[in-house]
């Protein structure tokens, strides 16, 4: 008889684990997998998209570029072709948010360091007096490794283009001149096709750079569908 009921219980334990186990496979089945949108100007925030963008509704990607980073090569959307890459806007004489923004960046930078898939860049707000070299000085003190991540500099015209109507990044300030001084903590998620992903994050805040990282191993897994 105890023999018996030994069999039962584990009989019952067996069917119990069993019956969680195949529960616990179907919620996974189940629950849907994060998405990262494809974001086109009307679903932006308007606060940070130029007027003349504000109704475009499909096919919006960076338009293309050429600046010069910190070693004073030509950059263009050629050196980001076919990459996953994080974009911001900064300079280097900011004591604010700028700061944060390159200590986070630097962040990224270590978690990607050896992903050929993924790179960074960093828009000079102030082109004129973020000069190659000024540029090369900030690059060096903040540990930027040159095959991950370029600091650019160029015309301010084409720098405040790309914010405002390629990157979303920020709008004309109200009271300000066209050019008025961008100042931003938005990072934004640009994927392989040179399209937004996802949402802005906030350059200086710490779960804000951890849900990019996690937003930016989405996106791999998604091209390697």
């Amino acid at each position: 008889m105890l023999q018996f009921l030994n069999k039962n219980k584990w009989r019952a334990l067996f069917m119990l684990i069993l019956c969680t186990v195949i529960f616990l496979a179907i919620q996974h089945l189940l629950t849907p997998k994060k998405a990262l949108l494809i974001l086109q100007p009307d679903q932006f925030d308007p606060t940070l998209v130029d007027d003349s963008m504000l109704f475009v509704k499909k096919y919006h990607k960076v338009a293309p570029f050429q600046l010069i980073n910190q070693n004073g090569d030509s950059i263009t959307q050629d050196d980001y072709k076919g990459k996953i890459y994080v974009a911001d806007f900064f300079f280097t004489t900011c004591p604010g948010i700028c700061p944060i923004m390159t200590t986070n960046m630097a962040i990224l930078q270590e978690e990607f360091k050896d992903d050929d898939e993924v790179l960074f860049l960093s828009h000079s707000v102030t082109p004129i007096k973020d000069s190659v070299p000024v540029l090369k000085k900030y690059a060096i003190e903040n540990g930027v490794l040159d095959y991950k991540w370029n600091l650019v500099t160029g015309d301010k015209e084409h720098i405040y283009n790309l914010a405002r109507k390629s990157y979303l990044a920020v709008k004309d300030a109200p009271y300000g001149g066209k050019y008025d001084m961008i100042h931003t903590e938005n990072f934004i998620l640009v994927d392989k096709e040179g399209r937004l992903r996802s949402r802005t994050y906030d350059g200086t805040q710490t779960e804000e750079i951890e849900a990019l990282i996690e937003d930016i191993y989405i996106l791999k897994a998604i091209y390697e569908k």
